[in-house]
């Protein structure tokens, strides 16, 4: 009895340690994820600072936060020397494409590597990880001289197969641990009733991977959207440009970047990322399996 009255004083002890020490350790993380949000948000309020900064505040030697003079001539530069709607059109019919065709070839793909435990379906796995450590300039020339063959040279069409042949392997890395995270009871009471492969993955398993494939769908937007170096070297003609290729087109002939302008256009150009991002955010953060089991 004496030993059990002694230990509870110690317990309650213990525990009023750890609340008081939990509180700094929160604190200590609250401010450690406040700086991180400052860190990210930096180079963004800069830029949209930036943007609508008048020439002369863009030159001055004391540069500040908020403009003493805000002006909108920038993006009236920016839109009177490069034709931004077109190349942002060409940017959204790759992206929207590439995110749409991945996420359609990726997601049976990562149900069959998800089921399946043959030593092929480890095998696919390691490959998808792997590939992902290949450098852009290791393949370009063998992916320029396919493309070549197949008359893709300088054609979003072939852009959009490129995006998808890149954003493919995460893509089904992503789709995979949503797959595996689907409780097979689901899928074995749907084929109880008489529901093929095919039927469960579009009426059981598809529903509850709605989340997942609204996070890779966008992952393959956002990826096309920015990317730079392949539109570069496959896309020749002015009207097919994409917009991160129009943006270094702000850039002088010896390098001097015509700040204002390319700050607007570069503003204008983060919009439809951060306005997908929030029109969907909730699909992401939402359970996945949420009222998936009834109890």
């Amino acid at each position: 009895m004496r030993r059990r009255a002694s230990a509870v004083p110690r317990r309650g002890r213990a525990e009023a340690t750890v609340f008081r020490t939990g509180r700094p350790a929160r604190a200590g993380q609250y401010a450690a994820l406040l700086c991180y949000l400052v860190f990210l948000a930096f180079p963004f309020l800069w830029l949209i600072s930036t943007a609508f900064k008048p020439a002369r505040e863009l030159a001055s030697l004391h540069p500040t936060w908020i403009p003493k003079n805000p002006t909108l001539d920038n993006f009236r530069q920016a839109f009177d020397e490069q034709p931004l709607l077109q190349a942002a059109g060409n940017s959204l019919v790759a992206a929207l494409s590439a995110a749409l065709i991945a996420v359609v070839v990726a997601t049976p793909m990562a149900y069959v590597m998800a089921r399946s435990r043959s030593r092929l379906s480890a095998a696919a796995t390691g490959w998808v990880v792997v590939s992902q450590a290949f450098p852009f300039v290791l393949v370009i020339i063998p992916l320029f001289l396919v493309l070549k063959s197949l008359h893709l040279i300088n054609a979003l069409s072939g852009l959009v197969m490129v995006y998808v042949v890149w954003s493919l392997p995460f893509a089904l890395w992503m789709l995979v641990g949503y797959v595996r995270a689907v409780p097979r009871e689901l899928e074995e009471a749907a084929a109880v009733d008489g529901a093929g492969r095919l039927r469960t993955l579009v009426s059981v398993t598809a529903p509850l991977l709605a989340p997942g494939i609204v996070a890779t769908a966008l992952f393959a937007f956002v990826t096309a959207w920015n990317e730079f170096f392949f539109a570069l070297v496959l896309l020749k003609s002015p009207e097919k440009q994409t917009l991160p290729v129009v943006l270094t087109h702000f850039l002088g002939a010896e390098g001097v970047a015509d700040l204002g302008p390319l700050a607007a256009a570069a503003f204008l150009a983060t919009i439809p990322s951060l306005v997908v991002f929030a029109l969907i955010q909730r699909r992401i953060t939402g359970g996945m399996l949420a009222g998936a089991v009834k109890s």
